[in-house]
């Protein structure tokens, strides 16, 4: 016999028999089970100047590469200097 559900007044996924939340939409018992309209979700605010770390990458190389190239491109003048 497999575990009883029951579906979720939320997003309607099923969710196992003695669960505390959704697994889908994350209604709880704290929500009430509430619809979406009746849900008040905390929002967090991104301030205008953050910026993501994912989005920075493409932008070219890191100063941590340059710094290296610029260290090698100097042993290699001062190799080739003596």
């Amino acid at each position: 016999m497999g575990k009883r559900t029951f579906e979720c007044p939320q997003c309607g996924a099923e969710v196992p028999e003695g669960r505390l939340a959704c697994p889908e939409c994350g209604s709880d018992d704290r929500t009430g089970w509430q619809d979406a309209d009746e849900l008040d979700y905390a929002s967090v605010e991104i301030p205008d100047f953050y910026e993501d770390p994912a989005s920075a990458r493409g932008r070219g190389p890191s100063r941590l590469v340059v710094a290296a190239l610029l260290a090698l491109l100097a042993m290699l003048i001062w190799v080739l200097s003596r």
